[in-house]
């Protein structure tokens, strides 16, 4: 073989290798052998969707008096920005979708959590940075703000309250800081109402750029921060003159953590450290990041939904699909004689890195989806069809093995082409339909018919032709003219 082939026998056997590890893996954890900490923790266990599993179903509406007022753009950034919180929160395969003028249904597969999914729903999420002087409110405290009132109202910069029952002992670090309140939580259960003190709001969730969860050297957890342009200089201002003094963060005018000013932040970046567990780092971070909605949602209705069709829909999906690639591997091998079973191979291929995807993406299996990627199957094989047929006529008109392979292929690849490409284009009509109220079914099966049409196209033009030279460069077909059907 020519040593592009070579390459591409390398890269097939290192892909057939990583997708077996997968495939055969339920967790998959990388540590780093410095200090053992995890750099990759990947759940590869096949994900199945709401209706084989069950999970959570959400009815959420805009909480506004007249629902025919709601604009439609910013219901759907609404939705958009629920999905970004819901998927923080480590729920994944969301489905939410607009139905009518204010309502978003929501639907979230598998999940164990239904609690803290709908209070994360129920949010309507203006975040806010809070003056609070030297004399900080508890977590959970509901405080007033100058946020939104007429600039000739404005309090001072430098708010009073009670003393908190929680304030911790300032610590100072070299980076720029905050530090929390032991009692932080994302969640906070308490409701205290603070007095009729009108707090300043330094800058609001719009100025934050970026917000993710990391851990120190010592594996403690931190939330670490980047401003825009906007807040930077806000910010550097604000923190440069009240250093040791306290800032709230107040969601929905709630304080949900009251970390001290360490040092001044002046580059636009810094860390909010605290007794955070990975959660609650998570979920403060969740809210920081998505705090600000377009529209106030409420939730309307909140059910457990049951898995309406269940394992045994899914080993009959599962058994349909071994009986069907079975019959092809045996149709192809019978009829094509060695090419075929050279095709089989391939087919085997394509379906160990279909699994490998699946689990990796990840894909959410549902009934639908099963069905897509059991069409693909007979799919993956169309394309070898064509170029069998072409290389039998070539060999008939009296082409080496070698110019029959090449030529076989490259006469084929434009009906292969096209009728992948229309195949490809229905998918993506199919999927824009399934964003509509009551057709998210037929995402799932656009997505995993789609996915098999490229990767059957990969398998056929790479994989089936690297095999086809790697055994049948060296044969001689007049002394085997039965291996190969004619």
């Amino acid at each position: 073989m020519s040593r592009s082939r070579n390459i591409w026998l390398v890269v097939i056997i290192v892909l057939i290798a990583f997708s077996l590890w997968v495939d055969l893996s339920k967790n998959i954890s990388i540590a780093n052998p410095t200090n053992s900490q995890l750099l990759v923790n990947l759940n590869t266990d096949i994900h199945l969707g709401l209706d084989l599993r069950g999970g959570l179903q959400v009815l959420l509406q805009a909480d506004v008096p007249n629902c025919a007022t709601v604009d439609a753009n910013s219901l759907n950034i609404t939705r958009q920005i629920l999905e970004s919180r819901a998927n923080a929160l480590g729920v994944s395969e969301v489905t939410m979708q607009v139905a009518g003028n204010c309502r978003i249904v929501a639907e979230f597969p598998g999940i164990n959590n239904p609690e803290q999914v709908v209070a994360a729903m129920k949010q309507t999420g203006l975040l806010e940075f809070v003056d609070m002087g030297t004399n900080p409110v508890p977590v959970g405290t509901v405080v007033q703000t100058d946020y939104g009132k007429a600039a000739a109202t404005q309090p001072s910069a430098t708010g009073t309250a009670p003393s908190a029952t929680t304030t911790p002992n300032a610590t100072a670090t070299a980076q720029s800081s905050l530090t929390a309140t032991p009692a932080a939580n994302a969640t906070p259960t308490a409701t205290a109402t603070a007095p009729a003190t009108i707090y300043h709001t330094v800058m609001t969730g719009a100025d934050l750029d970026t917000v993710t969860v990391q851990t120190t050297s010592l594996g403690q957890y931190e939330i670490a921060f980047t401003l825009k342009s906007s807040g930077t200089q806000v910010f550097a201002d604000f923190t440069t003159s009240h250093v040791n003094q306290y800032l709230a963060i107040v969601l929905d005018k709630k304080a949900i953590s009251v970390p001290v000013i360490n040092s001044a932040i002046t580059g636009g970046q810094g860390v909010i450290q605290g007794n955070f567990t990975a959660d609650t780092a998570n979920a403060l971070a969740v809210q920081l990041r998505y705090g600000s909605l377009p529209v106030p949602v409420k939730v309307v209705e909140s059910q457990t939904v049951g898995p309406t069709l269940g394992a045994e829909s899914v080993r009959k999906s599962l058994l349909a699909g071994a009986i069907g690639l079975a019959v092809v591997i045996l149709f192809m091998g019978l009829y094509y004689r060695l090419p075929g079973i050279l095709a089989d191979l391939a087919l085997v291929t394509y379906t160990l890195i279909s699994l490998m995807l699946f689990k990796i993406i990840p894909i959410f299996l549902t009934l639908p989806g099963i069905a897509g990627f059991i069409l693909s199957i007979g799919m993956a094989v169309d394309a070898n069809v064509l170029i069998f047929e072409r290389l039998k006529e070539e060999l008939r008109s009296g082409r080496t093995l070698r110019q029959a392979i090449d030529l076989g292929w490259s006469r084929a690849w434009p009906s292969i082409r096209d009728s992948n490409s229309s195949t490809l284009i229905t998918c993506v009509i199919l999927y824009i339909f399934g964003n509509t109220f009551g057709a998210s079914m037929v995402k799932g099966f656009s997505i995993n018919l789609a996915l098999g049409v490229l990767l059957s196209l990969f398998t056929a033009i790479i994989v089936t032709r690297t095999y086809l030279h790697l055994v049948l460069d060296n044969l001689k077909l007049d002394e085997h003219p039965n291996w190969f059907g004619l």
